[in-house]
């Protein structure tokens, strides 16, 4: 007896403003976890080099396939995008891209992309990239562009889908899930790595992008505050002058780590510090590190980001404050506490907010907009018959 044929499932493109290797994130869980059931392509933004000819750099990460456009210097503006969508074009043709399904991160794309005939479009609106120091002109008007061609869009978290619900009428909140085994073996973990065994302790740790969105007068008050307390900062610093961070004897710029490094660090902080800045670029942002700090069995110290604050601080499960006062009054709370308690709390939130079982409720959405793109596309046809 001869086995029906597989459904082949189609190939997934997808568009992003964060590169493969930098911070591991929102995008990597969901596209690894995608591979898993299909070719999965992961376009970056271009690079600029001192090349004499546009070139597009594919390597294989894992199940996912990462492509790199690397332009001259010396390229006029205006041939950017024909350039982008011919490299484009090159690698579907290469890869025989047949079938696949569109995945937006930035709007930014639209351009060199808006000539394709996927099977469905998908914007994972991860943050509110326009209100991001640095964020173009253009990003606003085509993100309406995207909304109105896409078959469905998420959201990075509760606080964009409220802001964003009346754009769309396919549109779902994703907020930041967690590796709960990934970070839970910090609560194993006994000995420090190299760069962090000298550094005296209380300490109070971040990891994550350096950028806009810190509030870095918090942090020096803070250290300036409680000298006796020593803040561990690991991360790349991007968009903001390295010079502008706070020095004190007491704050240690680590650098970026891997993931897999994160949970050997955190293992020897006892406060996890949000000391995001309150502004326009961290009004919509849902940290995936809030879940990750509890995975990781450590309080969490936060200033007042809607998206933490419900549900986490409404739980007890982190403390609030915005200025510095309050902020070291709030760390000083947290390493008293009954850290049984909290963790009973935060473990049961984090078994129902696995990327596992995020991915699987992304991928019945998927599919829903895939057959019903593919319906409207058989009515149309017949229709014109």
């Amino acid at each position: 007896m001869s086995m029906p044929p597989r459904t082949l499932r189609p190939d997934v493109l997808c568009l992003s403003h964060l590169r493969w290797n930098f911070v591991f994130q929102r995008p990597q869980h969901l596209m690894t976890r995608c591979a898993r059931d299909c070719r999965v392509y992961f376009f970056e933004e271009p690079i600029i080099t001192d090349a004499t000819e546009p070139f597009l750099q594919v390597t294989a990460n894992g199940n996912v396939t990462v492509a790199t456009p690397h332009l001259p210097a010396t390229m006029d503006a205006g041939v950017v995008t024909q350039t982008l969508r011919m490299l484009l074009d090159r690698l579907m043709r290469d890869e025989c891209m047949d079938q696949y399904v569109l995945w937006y991160y930035t709007p930014m794309a639209l351009p060199f992309t808006d000539h394709l005939t996927p099977t469905a479009i998908i914007y994972d609106c991860m943050d509110e990239l326009s209100a991001f120091k640095g964020a173009p002109p253009a990003l606003k008007e085509l993100e309406e562009r995207l909304m109105a061609r896409a078959s469905l869009v998420l959201t990075g978290g509760r606080a964009l889908f409220e802001a964003k619900r009346h754009l769309h009428d396919n549109i779902h909140p994703f907020p930041s899930s967690v590796d709960v085994a990934h970070f839970a073996q910090a609560r194993r973990i006994t000995t420090d790595p190299p760069d962090q065994a000298s550094i005296p302790k209380p300490r109070l740790g971040f990891f994550g992008v350096i950028d806009e969105r810190m509030d870095l007068d918090l942090i020096a008050g803070v250290a300036d505050a409680r000298p006796d307390w020593h803040l561990v900062l690991l991360g790349p610093v991007v968009k903001i002058d390295p010079a502008t961070l706070p020095m004190r004897p007491n704050i240690h710029y680590l650098g970026g780590k891997q993931y897999d490094e994160l949970p050997h660090y955190v293992a020897g902080w006892d406060v996890t510090l949000l000391p995001f800045a309150r502004n326009e670029s961290t009004r919509f942002i849902s940290p995936t590190k809030t879940p990750e700090y509890l995975a990781a069995g450590k309080p969490v110290v936060s200033t007042s980001i809607r998206d933490v604050i419900r549900p986490y601080g409404q739980q007890g499960l982190a403390r609030i404050a915005d200025d510095v006062t309050g902020f070291v009054h709030a760390c000083a709370a947290a390493m008293a506490e009954d850290s049984r308690a909290r963790q009973r709390t935060a473990d049961a939130l984090l078994r129902e907010m696995s990327w596992d079982g995020t991915w699987n409720r992304i991928q019945t959405l998927m599919n829903a907009a895939c057959r019903q793109a593919a319906q409207d596309h058989s009515a149309t046809g017949a229709a014109a018959v």
